[in-house]
């Protein structure tokens, strides 16, 4: 009958906290061993975490929306199932209580009275004002002598407006001198629900609403807050060049229709043209390895390695580009294997940092959204970014003049103009371009 501590994961070396997206499992669940727990959100990767016990869950200290740091019990397992769950001891009575979670003994020092739990039957908060306070809080607000209902007037600056802990020593320090609670609470409840809020130009910055305007306001999540840092970032860091080639498919087209059907009873997945186009850019990448490079302050830094990046886009939730690590290594069966094998983990929220860092050049497919072409934005500290477009059949001019109908793909290589030249940039698109229009396809199988 004993209770586990489940506590925030480090997602990664530089990762300091994460986000609670979403609980599978409610107080009083019973639980199985490696049965998904909770889902956890940061800036790089989001990841379904597994229970590493059978059992049932006894308490969950955080809500949905809360970024806790590394480290911080968030939940509590009881691996006893014959544990009987009756009146104040149930699991959702001991998350809703207003004393502090274990690890903060001082919270069972003497609170004022209006800091005891509200009725279960007024809200699911367990507070007075219905709103969610975070065991720390609760524990701080009882060793202060503080009630709940005097946190109503906190503007919190947590996830969903929660009050955290800067939030409230920030409260304490101008508790002397604040106004009274009557006074304080409209202000609070207007600031909390004034449509202004959005509009109010913040630095100078003129509003993205007008007044009156009719606007949804969808706030971002870790990973569309990531993705926005990062283009922008890379935008102000690399000065980005595109250039574009038409590229004929329609050997490889032929070859992948009478072949696609075998591929698939021998492997098991679908053989796709990001298989083939993976191998070209592997070619090409040997012969131009000054496109495999990084920028590091004066000095080029060559690597050696060629691991390749290939955005996979999560349904709903933006795009990750886990890495093909040692693709040089792989023939294109291999290629094929593992690009499956990423895609499954990206969209089941499995992906680990190792499989998304690291990489040294990207491809991405934007053909499969029947794009015809595009200019990506490079992946720092990379020197480049490989765009395949739709593939259309298409008339074309030949070297004989002969008019034809061909599988036409435009392919954009975008690249930092610090390090990667127009000469060079077009020599590596038009090896591709030739690897690919070129390629023997029955001889790689």
């Amino acid at each position: 009958m004993a209770k586990h501590e489940i506590v925030m994961p480090q997602m990664g070396e530089s990762i300091t906290n994460g986000t609670i997206t979403t609980w599978h499992k409610k107080p009083g669940d019973e639980i199985d061993l490696d049965e998904i727990l909770l889902e956890i959100s940061t800036d790089k990767v989001e990841s379904e975490i597994p229970s590493p016990m059978k059992g049932r869950v006894w308490e969950v200290l955080f809500p949905e929306g809360e970024t806790v740091d590394v480290g911080i019990k968030i939940a509590v397992i009881e691996d006893d199932l014959s544990l009987a769950f009756d009146g104040s001891s149930t699991p959702a009575a001991s998350a809703s209580a207003p004393a502090a979670p274990a690890e903060t003994p001082k919270a069972e020092a003497p609170a004022a009275p209006a800091a005891a739990p509200a009725p279960a039957a007024t809200n699911d908060t367990g507070t007075p004002d219905g709103r969610f306070y975070t065991p720390l809080v609760k524990a701080m607000a009882a060793e202060a002598g503080v009630a709940l209902s005097e946190l109503a007037n906190v503007a919190g600056t947590g996830a969903g407006g929660r009050v955290n802990k800067a939030d409230f020593l920030k409260f304490l320090d101008s508790r002397g001198s604040a106004p009274t609670q009557s006074a304080a609470a409209p202000v609070a409840a207007a600031t909390a629900s004034a449509p202004a809020a959005t509009s109010v130009p913040a630095g100078g910055v003129a509003s993205v609403t007008a007044s009156g305007e009719r606007v949804e306001i969808i706030p971002m999540d870790n990973m569309r807050k990531a993705i926005a840092k990062n283009m922008v970032e890379s935008k102000l860091t690399s000065p980005h060049v595109n250039s574009l080639d038409e590229i004929d498919m329609t050997n490889l087209v032929k070859f992948r229709e009478g072949f696609k059907n075998e591929f698939k009873k021998q492997e098991g997945f679908s053989l796709t043209y990001t298989h083939f186009i993976l191998y070209a850019l592997v070619q090409a990448l040997r012969e131009h390895p000054l496109v495999n490079s990084s920028v590091d302050g004066n000095n080029i830094v060559v690597k050696k390695d060629i691991n390749l990046g290939c955005a996979v886009a999560v349904p709903g939730n933006g795009l990750v580009v886990p890495t093909i690590r040692s693709a040089d290594s792989l023939n294109i069966t291999g290629i094929a294997r593992k690009v499956n094998e990423l895609a499954a983990k990206a969209r089941s929220k499995k992906l680990t940092m190792d499989e998304l860092t690291g990489g040294t050049f990207t491809f991405t497919n934007v053909g499969s959204f029947g794009t015809l072409m595009a200019t990506p934005v490079i992946l720092q500290p990379q020197l480049g970014i490989f765009a395949s477009g739709v593939i259309k059949k298409r008339p074309v001019v030949r070297g004989d003049d002969a008019i034809a109908i061909r599988s036409m793909m435009y392919g954009t290589h975008t690249y930092d103009h610090r390090v990667v030249d127009g000469q060079l940039g077009g020599m590596f698109l038009n090896s591709v371009k030739y690897n690919l229009e070129n390629m023997d396809p029955s001889s790689l199988f």
